[in-house]
């Protein structure tokens, strides 16, 4: 799993620059990257669908309930 550990009243992730998340795929951290930066355009009155590939659903569902969005 992926904790943070404490280093010296910090997380690791600021001492090291690196945040890892070990039980998303590259994939599906690129599909949500791309959903936040749709999101954004979005915000901003760009009307478009964002697609979502059928086939990757189910892992973005899980990767939704991993990072509580």
């Amino acid at each position: 799993m992926g904790f943070a550990l404490f280093v010296a009243g910090g997380f690791a992730e600021t001492e090291h620059g690196e945040v890892t998340f070990p039980e998303i795929s590259t994939t599906i951290l690129e599909k949500i990257c791309q959903y936040f930066y749709w999101s954004l355009q979005y915000s901003r009155g760009k009307e478009t669908d964002f697609h979502i590939e059928p086939e990757l659903t189910l892992e973005l569902m899980m990767a939704a309930n991993y990072l509580h969005t």
